[in-house]
């Protein structure tokens, strides 16, 4: 199959790429709607990432294993593409499978509290508008039902597997949207799943940067010259979609550096960024964060000390203020 960004066939579920390669896709593609895969050959299997909870991540490995004949206590090996709840947590479902994941993103697994979403969503409701915020983005979302897993193998920038006669690359392109992204690349195959390097009609997300990483990780997807391009979030992408990711990430640094450079707060500077055709992506709003985020790699020291708190209340606001000036 072709894959396009634009694609009608866009829909929930498997979707058999070739070969033995399947991926799991979520619509919207926003908050939390991450997307996965397995790659098949012989007896031997491995799966890239699990999702945000053990419900969904079950839903997943059964259908998974209707299609493969894999069941989730046989898969070999599990890649986790980064550190982020909806790529990892329905970890523990995946009984025996060899867990690997970037020494970056294994660091950032064992410092992550599971149950610290699950208490923030507990406490949403009395939060105002920024509880509102939350529970739109996760409420649909379990956090009482996790089954972690953290990483049984770690590697620095590059780990060569086997699948069958399957060679599979792994691939870290990070720091980017966090401190140790990897690509899933299967050469033979000509598909990539790029975990979120790539949100495909959805605003990319800086936790971490530098952005010129993510960039140069968006050039060495392009190089792979893949067929087929999975993308943490959003539909099947090609080349196109992948450009287009690196575009946004120029023109916001570009933006944002010359308001750093005319003294703007990272606050007034992420409300007076225009957004031109990136205002049409899901979760637009994250342009608050992307800012907070190169501000700090610009030095400065009033984004560095914004917690985690005041940048999703930075996004509540910002989707608000946009919307508002749409209607």
């Amino acid at each position: 199959m072709t894959p396009n960004s634009t694609s009608s066939s866009y829909q929930r579920g498997l979707v058999e790429t070739g070969d033995g390669i399947w991926a799991w896709l979520q619509p919207d593609g926003g908050w939390g709607w991450s997307n996965a895969g397995i790659i098949v050959d012989g007896d031997e299997s491995l799966l890239v990432d699990t999702l945000f909870d053990s419900k969904l991540t079950a839903e997943m490995l059964t259908a998974m294993a209707a299609a493969t004949g894999v069941a989730a206590h046989d898969i070999d090996v599990l890649v986790n593409t980064h550190a982020n709840g909806d790529h990892c947590h329905g970890n523990g479902l995946v009984t025996n499978a060899e867990v690997i994941a970037s020494n970056a993103t294994s660091a950032e697994m064992e410092a992550t509290d599971p149950a610290f979403l699950a208490e923030i969503m507990k406490a949403a409701p009395g939060m105002g508008d920024l509880g509102e915020y939350l529970l739109d983005i996760f409420g649909p979302f379990d956090f009482d039902q996790i089954d972690i897993r953290n990483p049984t193998r770690t590697f620095d920038r590059r780990l060569d597997l086997a699948v069958g006669d399957k060679t599979v690359e792994v691939i870290n392109v990070g720091p980017a949207h966090t401190d140790g992204d990897v690509l899933v690349h299967v050469p033979d195959d000509s598909t990539v799943f790029t975990g979120d390097i790539l949100f495909i009609d959805g605003t990319p997300l800086i936790w971490a940067g530098p952005v010129s990483n993510w960039i140069r990780a968006c050039d060495e997807i392009l190089a792979m010259e893949a067929e087929t391009i999975v993308p943490g979030h959003g539909p099947l992408t090609d080349a196109t979609g992948v450009r287009q990711v690196s575009q946004y990430l120029t023109y916001i640094d570009e933006q944002a550096r010359m308001r750093y450079a005319d003294g703007m707060s990272w606050q007034d500077a992420a409300r007076d960024i225009d957004l031109g055709p990136y205002g049409d992506w899901l979760d637009f709003e994250r342009i608050a964060i992307n800012v907070n985020t190169l501000y700090r790699e610009y030095g400065s020291a009033e984004a560095a000390e914004a917690g985690i708190i005041d940048t999703f209340g930075a996004m509540a606001s910002e989707r608000t203020l946009r919307r508002s000036k749409k209607t």
